[in-house]
């Protein structure tokens, strides 16, 4: 018994929380079992890059479009250039049974859970605030004041951490990576995410029914 479509799943976290090693481990680890969703993109394709792999890419105009079509589950601007997960891409894979993962920011996942209001949300956090200070310094490509700003950013965006179905705490990666998995699996088994399969099931049991 499984869930009647795929799941739309949310992966977010603090910079740092480590959800983009998270996300690449476990494709290497299930590539049959999720589908990273591709975002359109207004910034220009770079060399080695292809249109519909790596992003899907589209003028201003284009992306303008899209956003007044409703074609976009959500969408943003960095730096001059605005990201979004179109919605057709999503809602194909889950017609098709597919779980598709997007790994986005909070104000995003909002977005997408507005209009999947069944999607899974993750939050990715480190075991301790000071655990999350430490790997940025680690990193040792970002000046102090960076630091200090993306910490500063990190603790506005604890205020939204209960919206989210589940907490990641990525203290072991190879664990993190089994709970997300564990987690993902175990959501398609969920009662009301299975309406069809119980309905079919009630029906066949009809027939050994006894009548009063």
């Amino acid at each position: 018994m499984i869930s009647d479509k795929g799941l739309v799943i949310v992966l977010s976290g603090f910079s740092g929380a480590g959800k983009g090693t998270i996300m690449k481990h476990l494709l290497e680890a299930h590539p049959n079992d999720y589908n990273l969703s591709i975002s359109a993109t207004t910034r220009d394709i770079r060399a080695g890059e292809k249109d519909g792999r790596e992003y899907f890419f589209k003028t201003r105009e284009e992306f303008d479009k899209m956003i007044e079509n409703d074609e976009l589950l959500e969408y943003a601007t960095f730096n001059g250039n605005s990201y979004g997960t179109p919605r057709a891409y999503v809602e194909q894979l889950i017609e098709r049974k597919k779980d598709v993962i997007l790994e986005i920011e909070i104000q995003g996942a909002l977005q997408v859970k507005k209009m999947f209001p069944d999607a899974l949300l993750l939050f990715t956090m480190p075991p301790s605030a000071k655990e999350l200070e430490n790997r940025l310094v680690g990193r040792g490509t970002e000046t102090d004041e960076v630091i200090k700003e993306r910490l500063a950013i990190s603790c506005k965006e604890s205020q939204n951490m209960d919206k989210y179905d589940y907490l990641i705490v990525n203290d072991s990666l190879e664990k993190a990576v089994d709970q997300v998995h564990n987690i993902i699996q175990a959501e398609h088994y969920r009662v009301d995410r299975n309406h069809s399969a119980i309905k079919e099931m009630q029906e066949e049991l009809k027939i050994f029914e006894r009548s009063n």
